[in-house]
């Protein structure tokens, strides 16, 4: 099953399609295979932090870049096409089966992954991730009217989605990117986490891993990130129905950024769910629960 041989993670690129896809294989190089989706933004480093847990507890975790984030090649995509990179990827690195898990905006993508993939997928886990904004009660009340309008385009002009979803959140990318570039003591990650996740961003190499994940994942700019709003933000392609493998989902009850309510709906929603929620806690949920999540997916 396994094409890697040499100790500590690896880092290579995969050609799909004529683009450039940047793949992070770590842990254990014959343990039960994990395929990572990112977060939003976020990049194949997200769950670095847990790489020796992962070679101790038999676990290979094979991460990627999605279109435009990290090292990557930019391009248009979908909660399918990236559904379809995480197979070919899987094949090209000699994985027959394996977990797909997806943390916040990565959710849709491991879903999705589960859903295309059939028999491919053992299980699927999502930790603090969005449900279909378009079919969850009250799932668009946080959308701005810009953002509205910007979906609006959907599903016929996907790349106007885009450019509109840009243009309406040109504040908040352009925060994102000072973050990245100009605030040498991370400020963000206290202004973000500090409420809900006191423990994790008091923790120093945590907190440098979430600084490392965001340097990395905005190298190329924002497109990754307004590409992500119009993957999940429109219609999914899909019926959840369609998720056979069995679901974990994992949500912190204090999670500001994406609603506890989401993984109580998708757990409602899956043929075969089990939701765990986590008292006092918020969106960094793997950071504390890393080997939980990964014993739940390869058991």
């Amino acid at each position: 099953m396994s094409s890697r041989t040499a100790e500590g993670p690896q880092e290579h690129d995969v050609t799909i399609d004529g683009r450039s896809v940047r793949v992070r294989d770590a842990g254990d190089p014959d343990g039960a295979p994990i395929v990572y989706f990112h977060g939003t933004p976020g990049s194949r480093l997200d769950v670095g932090f847990g790489d020796g847990a992962a070679t101790q507890a038999g676990v290979r975790v094979i991460s990627f870049d999605r279109p435009g984030y990290g090292r990557s090649s930019p391009a248009a995509y979908d909660l399918e096409s990236v559904a379809r990179d995480a197979l070919q990827i899987a094949t090209d690195l000699g994985v027959d089966r394996f977990a797909a898990l997806g943390w916040s905006g990565g959710g849709p993508f491991a879903l999705a992954t589960a859903a295309y993939g059939g028999d491919r997928v053992s299980a699927v886990g999502v930790a603090g991730g969005l449900a279909p904004p378009q079919e969850m009660p009250g799932g668009t009340d946080a959308f701005t009217p810009e953002d509205q309008r910007a979906l609006s385009y959907l599903p016929d002009d996907p790349s106007g989605a885009a450019l509109a979803f840009r243009e309406a959140n040109q504040g908040t990318l352009q925060l994102l990117l000072s973050a990245r570039n100009d605030d040498a003591d991370a400020r963000w990650i206290d202004w973000m986490w500090g409420q809900t996740d006191p423990t994790v961003v008091a923790d120093p190499a945590l907190r440098t891993a979430l600084r490392t994940v965001l340097d990395e994942g905005l190298r190329q700019g924002p497109t990754g990130v307004c590409w992500d709003n119009v993957a999940w933000g429109g219609p999914w392609g899909f019926a959840l129905t369609e998720v056979r493998a069995r679901a974990h989902l994992w949500y912190g009850e204090d999670d500001q950024m994406v609603p506890p309510a989401n993984g109580r709906w998708l757990a409602a929603q899956l043929p075969q769910a089990a939701l765990t929620s986590y008292a006092d806690e918020g969106h960094l949920t793997p950071m504390r629960h890393w080997a939980e999540m990964m014993r739940a997916l390869t058991a």
